[in-house]
């Protein structure tokens, strides 16, 4: 009885619109209790694991809900082998397992628990020893070998660590034994370590962080041809966000966060803001930045580490000082600025009062 009411209860938000069961990938994305209840979740879980590769990782930009002919299935089920393509890029991986995990507790199925314990194990197996991972794993080329925070790759992963370790429900009713428990625990240290040891050094001062670090060195390395080596400023506010939900922070996490607090207030962008004209593909369509004295604090996605001035980069890898001074395929096909740290503020406020004052 109970479960049919949920299921009613789903039907009656789907009917009103507040939940969209769609053949997209929107249904990884669903948070209804009663959504995990229904066929349609189960359906969507068991496709999930088709696609899980034997590493326990997933691959990304890959439509994984639509339902599959018997052809689609073997082809699947054929690439499960591939060891090049499992990644913790554009969300990958941890959208699957976080659905797998709201689904195991709904049914309480020994097939998603083995799969969740999976693709935990794959994001164990992928850390570097000092704490960082790579974009691909377990077999990777050029720059993915990097200790990857474009994205937002390495914050995903340890955000899932902080919220298992946490306690969350989502993740509770023994879905992981204390072995591996212990182990994300370990983990999302080591993880920690590492991005107090990336964090870019001005004057002996911290500052924010690169896209992606050497795994060696430590330092900022460039990706593709206009992702330069420099201070990063959106995926720097999630790691800001990461530091600022530790308990009790050490004196180090303290200096960490003020400190790229300190960088966000200093190199914010005002009276600007960025307007999109037209569909992005479509002729006339541009990107352009435009005065607006009303508008909020903005910043660029890169600033040069020397001048520490913003820069944007065509396909040729020549740094320029204006968005309209690369050409019109990377100037619309890429976020060149960022509103994320101010999102930032208000949570600052409160954790210095709590920590720091």
């Amino acid at each position: 009885m109970r479960i049919r009411y949920r299921y009613y209860a789903f039907i009656a938000l789907m009917c009103a619109g507040a939940i969209k069961v769609s053949a997209r990938n929107e249904a990884l994305k669903e948070n209804e209790n009663a959504f995990f209840e229904t066929e349609e979740a189960r359906r969507v879980g068991d496709q999930l694991l088709m696609f899980q590769r034997n590493t326990g990782g997933w691959p990304k930009n890959t439509e994984m809900c639509r339902p599959l002919s018997e052809e689609q299935k073997t082809k699947v089920m054929a690439d499960k082998e591939r060891r090049d393509d499992s990644t913790i890029d554009n969300n990958a991986t941890i959208t699957q397992l976080r659905y797998i995990a709201r689904l195991y507790q709904a049914t309480r199925n020994r097939v998603y628990k083995d799969s969740f314990e999976k693709g935990i194990r794959f994001l164990l197996s992928g850390q570097y020893a000092d704490g960082g991972w790579p974009q691909f794993w377990p077999d990777m080329r050029g720059y993915q070998i990097h200790i990857t925070y474009n994205d937002n790759a390495m914050y995903n992963v340890l955000d899932l660590f902080r919220r298992i370790l946490k306690g969350e429900t989502a993740y509770g009713n023994g879905l992981l034994d204390k072995e591996l428990s212990d182990s994300v625990k370990a983990s999302f240290d080591k993880g920690i370590e590492c991005i107090l040891a990336t964090q870019i050094m001005v004057g002996g001062k911290p500052t924010v962080w690169c896209q992606q670090h050497d795994r060696e060195t430590y330092a900022p390395a460039k990706a593709r041809s206009y992702e330069l080596p420099s201070f990063c400023s959106a995926e720097s506010a999630g790691l800001v966000r990461l530091l600022m939900r530790i308990p009790d922070p050490d004196e180090r996490i303290k200096a960490s966060v003020n400190g790229a607090m300190v960088w966000f207030e200093e190199h914010k962008l005002t009276g600007i803001r960025v307007e999109r004209i037209g569909k992005k593909g479509e002729p006339g369509c541009d990107t352009r930045v435009v005065a607006d004295k009303n508008a909020g604090p903005i910043w660029a996605r890169y600033y040069d580490l020397e001048s520490h001035r913003p820069f944007f980069c065509d396909r040729d890898g020549v740094p320029r000082e204006r968005l309209s001074d690369i050409g019109e395929e990377r100037r619309n096909g890429y976020g060149w600025y960022s509103d994320n740290p101010a999102a930032l503020y208000p949570l600052y406020d409160e954790w210095k009062r709590k920590y720091c004052d």
